[in-house]
């Protein structure tokens, strides 16, 4: 599909900016004075930042809101409210922290769930899509909550923490990138059983039913070469992975070590989220003659 960077801002912000906050709120972190308000912000202006960026993708922005009627039968309507009250359950800890109050943290441990609990919505978003066999398979939201809890671990300063989640996000990443190249095959999705006429033999594309582009073909149809995707997994699983555990390992939990090492993260993680979006092969394709 068309890696569209709202998206790819959207859930790479909004994953590293809620898993920072799960730490936050779990109390794996003691800020007080100013660098709890500073702390607390990063987390805030990543996630809400995040989620702001999604509504750049929509046709009619302003109508964002309606989304969240839907919560019955949407990921995306459930991903919203349960955005809305991990954001609101968190911010009496954070006036605590800031301020030395001394308040219970358990709204901090149920907003740190809540966090997590918003990254498996977002990610089941992609993953219930039978359209489009790579995303839909478990691999998908485990990948999700691989990022942010790496992520939230990096910025929080856990060196082992951190460390051991990269490990995880590493592994997943090849386990993810192995699986999705094999999905189409395994679904058994093909032109013959896209158009139901495989009884009566090979099937293939005489004549495309249009001459002009489409919002299909702009959209859903959306070829990356093979060189190049070999080339962005290794900065994906370098970046997002490999590095960032080496400074940590060798510079420990130090402000600018730790700065660096989220920075690399990042980086990591939107070229990761771009070939997410690159490779997702939507099965309207197969009546173009694009598999």
């Amino acid at each position: 599909m068309h890696p569209a960077p709202s998206v790819i801002l959207f859930t790479t912000l909004s994953g590293l900016g809620f898993g920072f906050l799960a730490f936050l709120g779990a109390g794996c972190l003691h800020p007080a004075s100013m660098t709890a308000f500073l702390l607390w912000g990063l987390g805030y202006a990543l996630a809400v930042g995040g989620l702001l960026f999604s509504t750049l993708h929509l046709g009619n922005p302003q109508r964002a809101w309606r989304a969240f009627s839907q919560w019955r039968t949407s990921w995306l309507s459930r991903e919203g409210w349960a955005s809305v009250v991990t954001l609101l359950l968190l911010p009496p800890v954070a006036l605590s922290d800031w301020l030395g109050l001394g308040w219970s943290r358990l709204p901090g441990m149920i907003g740190a769930a809540m966090c997590f609990v918003t990254i498996f919505t977002t990610s089941m978003i992609y993953a219930q899509l039978k359209t489009i066999p790579r995303w839909n398979h478990w691999i998908t939201p485990v990948l999700f909550l691989a990022f942010s809890g790496t992520g939230g671990a990096i910025l929080a300063g856990k060196v082992w923490l951190a460390v051991g989640g990269c490990v995880v996000l590493a592994a997943v990443l090849v386990a993810g990138w192995r699986i999705g190249d094999g999905r189409f095959e395994t679904v058994g999705a093909t032109m013959e059983s896209a158009t139901g006429l495989g009884s009566i033999g090979k099937v293939r594309v005489f004549e495309r039913g249009h001459t002009a582009g489409n919002y299909l073909l702009r959209e859903m149809i959306f070829v990356v070469g093979r060189k190049h995707a070999a080339r962005l997994r290794v900065i994906a699983l370098a970046l997002a992975a490999v590095v960032p555990a080496l400074i940590l390992l060798v510079a420990g939990p130090h402000p600018v070590a730790i700065a660096l090492a989220a920075l690399c993260h990042l980086i990591g993680a939107m070229a990761q989220r771009w070939l997410f979006f690159a490779e997702a092969e939507h099965v309207v394709g197969l009546y173009y003659g694009q598999r």
